[in-house]
């Protein structure tokens, strides 16, 4: 709960997933219940929970495990390719441990059985949003990594670029930039030139075909 005198934080965005319309209901009752929790969208099966999210941005999904069209496991499989910054609270009527084991594979933690209360959702809640803060700390911290070192790879590429190397070192770094699926096309092709002048065929095919590719949609 945020204190008197804090800073206004954002609340935490939800997505309710559910096939029946009275769990449904009561779930974004609970919902209400809960400080600094807004329900931003409320489905009625996987695959309109799965086109929401991609719509909505939820920070959290609320899924049923037996919904038709698509399961919550599959529903939430499919939301975090999306974004997998994505929290998850699996709710269902049974325990199942093939289903719970499941669920730890696709990084779940948190269970609801029905019938839940108030406190049981606002504890799961909790525990996901921290977990969710974290997590997010990481991405950024990989994201920042990851720019720092581009930054690093391109400096390198403008210096091997002037003296015109070809080894196996300056190979390595323009591979590592072409692993970026934003790599400008300037070093795409300064890799496929060091590619003719090593006689490197294989990969010269697959960059080319690459380029081609990136080149009609830049037209």
């Amino acid at each position: 709960m945020t204190q008197p005198g804090s800073p206004p934080t954002r609340k935490l965005r939800v997505l309710i997933a559910d096939d029946i319309q009275e769990t449904r209901r009561n779930t974004r009752l609970m919902l209400s219940m809960v400080s600094d929790v807004e329900v931003v969208a409320i489905a009625s099966n996987g695959v309109q929970a799965v086109q929401m999210a991609k719509e909505r941005h939820p920070d959290i999904v609320v899924l049923d495990i037996n919904m038709p069209e698509m399961n919550g496991l599959a529903a939430f499989k499919e939301i975090s390719k999306a974004k997998p910054d994505t929290g998850c609270i699996i709710i269902s009527a049974e325990k199942d441990s093939e289903i719970l084991r499941v669920a730890m594979s696709l990084g779940i933690r948190d269970y609801l059985f029905k019938p839940f209360t108030v406190d049981q959702m606002e504890q799961a809640v909790g525990k996901v949003a921290a977990r969710l803060a974290e997590k997010r700390k990481q991405l950024r911290q990989t994201d920042q990594l990851r720019q720092k070192n581009e930054i690093y790879l391109k400096q390198l590429a403008n210096e091997y670029a002037k003296s015109r190397r070809t080894d196996d070192r300056a190979v390595e770094v323009y591979e590592q930039l072409a692993a970026n699926p934003a790599c400008e096309l300037r070093w795409l092709r300064t890799l496929a030139m060091i590619y003719v002048i090593r006689q490197e065929w294989g990969k010269l095919r697959t960059l080319a075909a690459r380029l081609e590719f990136q080149g009609k949609q830049k037209s």
